[in-house]
């Protein structure tokens, strides 16, 4: 089965193939003809509230919820206990605990202020988001390691207001373990409901959604779409999180059986999806090509034909010249994940500038950060890693600046503000320093 996995030279890609390999699945996410519905749906749930929201489940997801029973209620929240195994509220609670862990690690204290010249004392205090709408998607399968990778860190930053949205399942309810995972985070606003519609309400606010400051989640080309469209509401959107993507950097020395596990475990999350290898040695990409074919006949479908698509449509094995190439072309690429088997996995991470995280060496599969390590799995993708961070605490705290002056601070600043207050032609900024009652207040 290995004609199944694309094997190419970098080097031989045409410009046309190397521009498809690079943008990935981004031109259906960004779609004109998904933003269109997303305004349109928007302009209903503005107008009709959560009758619209209602609608849209029957109509997109097949599901009747009438609009009182839009909100999750308690008694359903203490039944997904039972629904729930052990193992796996273990497991939760395991995530959530290691999630916490690394938010706490990385929160910076509430002020940071010192004197960086007689008289003038700056710094900034960290404050949380007024309130933050998440969204767990469920289209391609249950995910309640999104709601602890999402919400752990908003918890750690504390913001007050949180809510969930995700979509019911065929019999009308939300997923058990979504409901145990945001309880267990204390988060008691969960709605089932359509995913496009639900962020839509939490964008406007309905009768029984509240507006949200700020939005996240990852999704499908509508999800994405409707977030772009929630901005024209003034709600900020915490990253854009498309189809997964993953690229395994492997020098010579690496594993074929490791590597190979590692280059199919992100594949399988969807026929929209990326995954590849990147080498320079011949030998460790067909050892790795002949492995992926024999795994893939170990999954069951839809997953099996979700990383054949993956490995062939937008992914593949790449060899390069030298690796030097490999590495450039990671930098070029800026992937969501990617892991590192080779020789010296530090020092080549410290030459990855772009990419959402680093993974490093044969004992880091990409499930073991997904799930239990608790850096962030929210994760910017086709190509935003250039510019863009995962989610972490840092996301949902905003920056303030605070600054104190002594007099004689202020008599040394003065002839800074008045000559440029002049210049500016702001003549009572210049009054401000210039005209001032002196002694301290």
């Amino acid at each position: 089965m290995s004609a199944v996995v694309r094997f190419a030279r970098l080097r031989d890609l045409d410009r046309g193939e190397l521009r498809r390999l690079l943008a990935r699945s981004q031109a259906y996410v960004l779609a004109e003809a998904a933003q269109e519905g997303a305004r349109a749906l928007l302009a209903d749930v503005e107008r009709r509230g959560d009758a619209a929201v209602a609608d849209a489940t029957a109509r997109f997801d097949g599901v009747r919820i009438e609009p009182e029973r839009l909100r999750v209620a308690r008694e359903e929240v203490a039944a997904a206990y039972d629904a729930v195994d052990e193992g796996l509220r273990a497991a939760l609670a395991s995530a959530v605990e290691r999630a916490r862990r690394f938010s706490e690690w990385l929160r910076p204290p509430a002020r940071v202020a010192e004197e960086l010249e007689p008289g003038m004392t700056v710094g900034v205090q960290y404050t949380p988001l007024a309130s933050v709408g998440a969204y767990v998607p469920s289209g391609k399968g249950r995910f309640p390691s999104t709601v602890v990778t999402l919400l752990t860190p908003a918890v750690v930053a504390g913001v007050p207001e949180l809510a969930v949205v995700v979509p019911p399942q065929a019999d009308g309810r939300a997923d058990p373990a979504v409901m145990v995972a945001a309880d267990l985070l204390g988060v008691e606003r969960v709605y089932r409901c359509n995913g496009p519609a639900g962020i839509a309400a939490l964008a406007v606010g309905t009768e029984t959604f509240p507006r949200v400051e700020a939005l996240v989640g990852p999704g499908g080309p509508h999800v994405v779409a409707m977030q772009l469209v929630a901005q024209s509401r003034g709600v900020r959107v915490l990253g854009l999180f498309g189809p997964t993507e993953s690229v395994v950097l492997a020098d010579e020395t690496a594993d074929p059986d490791r590597v190979a596990l590692d280059l199919l475990n992100e594949a399988e999350h969807g026929s929209d999806s990326a995954a590849l290898l990147v080498t320079p040695s011949a030998a460790l990409a067909q050892a790795v090509r002949d492995r992926v074919g024999r795994l893939l006949e170990r999954l069951p479908e839809p997953r099996r034909t979700y990383a054949q698509d993956a490995l062939t449509h937008f992914g593949g094995i790449f060899q390069t010249e030298d690796w030097e190439e490999a590495v450039d072309f990671v930098n070029v690429y800026a992937p969501e994940h990617v892991l590192v088997h080779a020789q010296e996995p530090w020092r080549t991470a410290q030459r990855i500038r772009h990419a959402g995280e680093i993974l490093l060496g044969p004992h880091t599969p990409f499930s073991a950060a997904n799930y239990a390590i608790g850096v962030p799995a929210a994760l910017p993708t086709g190509g935003a890693a250039r510019r863009d961070s995962g989610v972490t605490v840092l996301s949902f705290l905003k920056v303030t600046s605070v600054a104190e002056l002594s007099p004689e601070g202020l008599e040394r600043l003065r002839p800074v503000v008045e000559r440029l207050g002049a210049y500016e032609e702001f003549p009572a900024h210049v009054m401000a320093v210039r005209d001032r009652p002196g002694g301290e207040s």
